[in-house]
């Protein structure tokens, strides 16, 4: 089905041109046009169309505001920013307002036919350069996140494996032949397990584990 698509841009040459070549395509219905941030939101709440394509910068309300406005009231309408700016804060800015895709003015006729239809279909895109800087963002947020630490650190790796199981209702000799140990080495290690955790038996083991998350 061809996406209905409003087009918000203040300036009326790119804007008129855009409408004029979808138009030329056959592949994208252009409903409405938009001169600034609260007209667009205006004309997507009148018109439903399935994608809103939303420059940034525009008088009134800009289009960061704009795409937040429509994404909360207007849930079978998504955004497609087509803007000249590329800096990090644009991109995120929009990203969190709940843009579905973010173009540079610059893309040509196929790269922006094809993201319509992307973001009409509810998919994520982002041009070639930008999907390279969002993949470097996120990896480097992943880098500064504090590591996660694990339970009882005065456990072995060995010990901690058997506390797991022992948290899920294993049996000694269960747990020997779930890990290929003998049974004296599993008794061995389930009583360092008690000694570190100082529990007196099973069940006390088996209530700390599980408060720790194992056992799952």
């Amino acid at each position: 089905m061809t996406p209905r698509v409003l087009l918000a841009d203040d300036h009326p040459v790119y804007r008129d041109g855009l409408r004029m070549m979808l138009h030329s395509t056959g592949e994208a219905e252009v409903v409405g046009t938009a001169a600034d941030g609260e007209e667009a939101v205006a004309e997507a709440v009148r018109l439903r169309p399935e994608v809103v394509v939303m420059d940034l910068r525009m008088p009134r309300l800009d289009g960061v505001a704009a795409t937040e406005r429509i994404t909360a009231g207007c849930p079978g309408t998504h955004v497609l920013v087509l803007t000249m700016h590329e800096d990090d804060e644009s991109v995120f800015a929009a990203m969190l307002a709940g843009a579905r895709g973010y173009l540079l003015k610059g893309a040509d006729q196929t790269e922006i036919l094809r993201a319509i239809t992307a973001v009409a279909s509810g998919e994520v895109i982002f041009g070639p350069a930008l999907a390279e800087r969002v993949t470097r963002y996120f990896a480097r947020l992943a880098t500064l996140r504090p590591p996660v630490e694990k339970p009882f650190p005065q456990l072995t790796m060995r010990e901690r494996e058997i506390l797991d199981l022992i948290a899920t209702g294993l049996s000694n000799r269960l747990i020997a032949e779930r890990l290929s140990l003998s049974p004296k080495t599993v008794r061995n290690n389930v009583s360092n397990v008690f000694a570190k955790l100082q529990v007196a038996d099973r069940a006390q083991a088996i209530i700390q584990a599980r408060q720790a998350g194992l056992g799952q």
